[in-house]
């Protein structure tokens, strides 16, 4: 193969590691009715809460996700999520948010190698690379509520 099919089948490949990359990094986020909704509400508006407060109604159970590649996510993946579930929290029209917990988990990994190979009369070079990330997700849990005035 010369340099040139080489650098074209090395520029998909490139291509296709883009791609996966950009559907690997996504989240989602759900809720479960366990009350009554109210208007929606701004993600600013929600309060977050680690322990529940003295009065509140509950509205919604949420569960709210993010993918990374590169790194288990830690702090920033974490932040990512809280501020998905406040978003959530705020389309069912609560005023706060319970945390339940977090868990991050390795999901899979990509992997790519590549390798060439030269004769001569003299002999032969061969010469191979390769690369994988890891790619994690952090989950969060938590409660949407509505926490009265006063």
């Amino acid at each position: 193969m010369d340099a040139r099919k080489r650098l074209v089948s090395t520029s998909r490949t490139a291509a296709m590691g883009a791609a996966v990359v950009l559907q690997v990094a996504c989240a989602s986020s759900w809720h479960v009715l366990t009350g009554t909704p109210r208007p929606p509400t701004s993600p600013s508006q929600v309060k977050v809460y680690s322990d529940a407060p003295p009065t509140f109604e509950e509205i919604a159970v949420l569960k709210a996700s993010r993918k990374s590649i590169f790194s288990s996510g830690g702090e920033r993946s974490t932040d990512k999520v809280v501020e998905r579930l406040k978003a959530e929290a705020a389309k069912v029209g609560a005023n706060g948010l319970i945390i339940e917990g977090f868990d991050q988990t390795q999901t899979g990994s990509i992997g790519s190698g590549a390798g060439s190979d030269s004769y001569s009369a003299h002999g032969s070079i061969n010469l191979g690379v390769g690369a994988s990330v890891g790619i994690f997700k952090t989950t969060g849990k938590g409660r949407a509520i509505y926490v009265p005035p006063g």
